[in-house]
């Protein structure tokens, strides 16, 4: 099942919506916020939605203002020229590995089950958590645990994994979580699973480089005082965000004109925005959520 998304009312009232624009949900799921943008929308206006999850085109929507993409969305400009449409009023994305993701055992995604290592977001693709466990080299496990796991005991997680491996074939979630049994700190077993399971999800999806040629792409596909809304849900992601926004860029400082003003294509909107306590209370994935708004200059 497919829960109500995150930040719904606040990341799609961020995208100021004309009736007759042409909007984008790079990050269809359930639907839940599409759904949103059309209500907003009206018979001229034009929505279309990203997802590269066969699964989630169960949920499209029939409207004639409606068009649902399984691609990624790194892919924005490409498909959007495809489907004749250069520039955009709004887009909108949320991060966030969706519900029915977690809920279906099979897709590994959650440390709830014991399941196949899978955690590919595109079942197309070959690149799946089964092989990084059982390939990568205990270098790259390493650096894959500490960079986007953030774990403190990257190192000493992925000589435990090699060891295994040698063994037996690291085939299951279960498999996983016995090889590192002994970096789970009692009382943290889960919030520990959870950071290591993070980490291999963003190198099989390649999610940090995805994040970056998508939003490279953002100025180029945005009208002036069109807007980006996005919402994410760990500082890896945030940080690439907030950067992109106040810089133009990932790295070292925006580009300045002769007079030492910024050059970026964007500008902030508003400040960061946080789910409330009683959207937390009901829904626990909300609480790491962080959405931003920036305009096309």
């Amino acid at each position: 099942m497919y829960h109500e998304p995150v930040l719904l009312s606040k990341s799609v009232e961020g995208l100021g919506i004309k009736k007759d624009g042409v909007y984008v949900d790079v990050t269809f799921g359930g639907g839940g916020h599409s759904r949103e943008i059309l209500k907003h929308l009206g018979d001229q206006g034009k929505l279309v939605a990203f997802d590269q999850d066969k699964d989630a085109l169960a949920n499209t929507i029939e409207d004639d203002r409606f068009q649902l993409i399984n691609e990624n969305f790194r892919f924005l400009k490409r498909f959007l020229k495809f489907y004749g449409i250069l520039k955009v009023d709004g887009i909108l994305a949320d991060f966030g590995v969706s519900s029915y993701q977690f809920d279906v055992a099979e897709r590994g995604f959650s440390t709830r089950f014991e399941a196949k290592l899978d955690m590919r977001m595109d079942q197309r693709t070959s690149k799946s958590a089964l092989y990084l466990v059982n390939s990568y080299s205990e270098e790259e496990l390493g650096r894959v645990f500490m960079e986007f796991g953030e774990l403190r005991s990257a190192k000493g997680m992925a000589r435990a994994v090699v060891s295994q491996r040698l063994k037996n074939e690291i085939k299951t979630t279960g498999d996983l979580k016995r090889a590192i049994s002994s970096f789970l700190p009692r009382g943290k077993e889960n919030r520990t699973l959870a950071q290591v399971y993070q980490a291999l999800r963003i190198e099989v999806n390649e999610e940090i480089t995805v994040l970056k040629e998508f939003l490279t792409q953002v100025p180029d596909v945005l009208r002036v005082g069109g807007r980006l809304s996005v919402i994410s849900y760990h500082s890896l992601e945030d940080r690439l965000v907030k950067r992109f926004i106040r810089d133009g860029k990932f790295e070292g400082q925006a580009e300045k004109d002769f007079y030492g003003n910024p050059q970026v294509p964007l500008k902030k909107v508003g400040g960061l925005i946080v789910p409330s306590t009683a959207e937390i209370a009901s829904n626990n994935r909300a609480r790491s959520a962080k959405l931003r708004i920036a305009e096309r200059i």
